[in-house]
């Protein structure tokens, strides 16, 4: 997986990409990280990326001209470039689109900043993608977030696979509650079924688990949730009874 970065402060990504796993992956060489400074893209003495709004208004606005410049001479060299504008107006970063990016050999991220970007840069990408409705200074962060979350899921890149199979939001529910030494903590036990030694029902009990947190703490996602109707009935049950 080839991950390209277009972006006015290179230097934000210096530190996040050579720690933990994702340095651990570029030097395996199964995940490769080029960040590109966009003013090495901007015309004049001080390779201004950005102007005032036609039509006044407050703050300013990211030219066209050099970030076009930009995925145009990084994508020459490219095969199959996927094109993402960071954007607080794109589709929501969710898992089932992490796992869409991560099946692509090339993402090319466009990190805005400022007031926004000149609509005509739209036309130059593939899509735009939001990692949350709240605003940000700019894109760098929000790349970081894609760059991460989507290298999880190469292979080789985590050290055992499967456990990106069972974390929260892989199948639409938050993932179960997890313990580990001592047995008891401040007068606070591991539940017995996790020391019983019965795989049968320690899955049950952290599907159940699943089930109770994400109807707690996110019931949006049980619209999505693959539930078996003995699941659903015993929802409502419980739900009933509360």
């Amino acid at each position: 997986m080839h991950f390209h970065v277009i972006t006015i402060f290179p230097e934000f990504f210096a530190s996040p990409l050579s720690v933990s796993l994702l340095n651990k992956a570029q030097e395996k060489g199964v995940v490769s990280c080029a960040v590109h400074n966009l003013r090495d893209y901007a015309a004049g003495k001080h390779r201004s990326t950005d102007d005032t709004p036609y039509g006044g208004g407050h703050g300013m606005v990211m030219k066209p001209v050099p970030l076009v410049k930009a995925l145009e001479d990084i994508g020459h060299s490219l095969v199959h470039p996927w094109r993402i504008l960071l954007s607080p107006q794109g589709v929501p970063l969710t898992q089932k689109k992490v796992a869409e990016l991560a099946g692509r050999d090339t993402l090319v991220l466009v990190c805005g900043r400022y007031e926004g970007i000149d609509e005509r840069i739209r036309t130059f990408v593939d899509e735009e993608i939001s990692i949350g409705d709240y605003i940000l200074s700019g894109g760098e962060t929000a790349a970081l977030v894609v760059i991460d979350a989507v290298a999880r899921l190469v292979p080789g890149v985590v050290g055992r696979p499967e456990s990106t199979v069972y974390e929260s939001f892989s199948d639409s529910l938050l993932e179960y509650p997890q313990y580990t030494r001592p047995e008891e903590f401040r007068g606070l036990r591991v539940p017995d079924v996790l020391l019983s030694g019965n795989h049968a029902e320690i899955a049950r009990w952290r599907r159940h688990q699943s089930l109770l947190r994400t109807r707690a703490r996110r019931p949006d996602l049980l619209d999505r949730a693959n539930l078996s109707t003995e699941e659903k009935q015993r929802l409502s049950k419980e739900s009933a009874e509360s």
